[in-house]
């Protein structure tokens, strides 16, 4: 476990699965959620190779069938640690014997979280390695505690958009996968969605087409951000486990999703597929802050 501290934050980070532990503002108070597999274990998994599932959990690449799990291998692998300061940390993850099993290209990807103040900036980087064309995706998976919700009660909140046009989304929940039927995501007046349990009864909301750039998570006093996550991806989900009261919300920039029903393309031609020629890097950032 690494920490990152600065006078606003302390940060732990995981080398499991490169993944943040807990983010603790400066009267202690947690933000992250800490995991318990009554509702869901993870607290802020990293999604590579791929986001979201397969259809049948397989997919065709270079003439061959791989079967990969849901969000791939990442988030389940050891990290090293590359480099270290007090406002920073950088993990790295290449490939292996195992991986390649799986998923038949050599990369490297770095993970870097650093402190800004009162932000969390998540930096990833994935470098091909090798010597064909890759296609990978990339996602983050971050769960926040809901502000003023006690384990038990039913869970509610309000979410603040930074788009306040007509906003649609798509569905996960074909097996699994999405279709390209589009639905309308009603909001109110200034980007505001209201929520509660029967908001995921159709698994998580996932919005596509950079129509959202920024998420945050309102406290149901005042109406201040409690948590913005910032980001740049082309989509992006918003999810907590349906039936469970769970007392947290996911919201989680994707470089990528799942499959369409009954896809039987290539890898490479999976929507929102990520493509690197060898030797050529890929980079993003997104940014959790922490109140205002």
């Amino acid at each position: 476990m690494e920490k990152l501290q600065n006078e606003y934050l302390t940060v732990e980070v995981s080398d499991l699965g490169a993944e943040l532990q807990s983010i603790k503002d400066a009267d202690d108070k947690e933000y992250l959620w800490q995991g318990d597999d009554k509702y869901w274990g993870r607290r802020s998994p990293i999604l590579f190779p791929i986001v979201c599932g397969l259809w049948k959990g397989t997919y065709r690449t270079e003439g061959e069938t791989y079967q990969l799990g849901r969000h791939g291998f990442a988030r389940d692998m050891n990290f090293k640690v590359l480099r270290q300061t007090d406002h920073s940390v950088t993990y790295v993850l290449h490939e292996t014997e195992n991986t390649l099993r799986q998923y038949p290209y050599r990369f490297m990807l770095s993970v870097t979280y650093k402190l800004v103040d009162n932000e969390v900036h998540v930096i990833w980087h994935v470098h091909n390695t090798d010597t064909r064309e890759m296609h990978f995706q990339i996602g983050a998976h971050p769960a926040f505690n809901l502000p003023g919700i006690s384990e038990g009660e039913p869970i509610k909140g309000v979410l603040r958009f930074d788009n306040t046009d007509e906003i649609d989304r798509i569905y996960g929940n074909h097996d699994g996968c999405i279709t390209d039927d589009r639905y309308p995501l009603p909001t109110l007046e200034g980007g505001l969605l209201p929520f509660n349990e029967e908001t995921f009864k159709d698994d998580a909301i996932v919005i596509d087409h950079c129509q959202l750039h920024s998420i945050e998570i309102l406290d149901p006093q005042d109406a201040r951000p409690v948590v913005t996550v910032n980001f740049n991806t082309p989509c992006v989900g918003i999810w907590t486990p349906y039936g469970k009261n769970a007392p947290f919300i996911c919201l989680e920039p994707w470089y990528g999703v799942h499959d369409h029903y009954e896809y039987k393309g290539q890898f490479r031609d999976k929507y929102l597929m990520n493509h690197l020629q060898p030797g050529a890097s890929f980079m993003s950032e997104y940014v959790i802050k922490i109140g205002e």
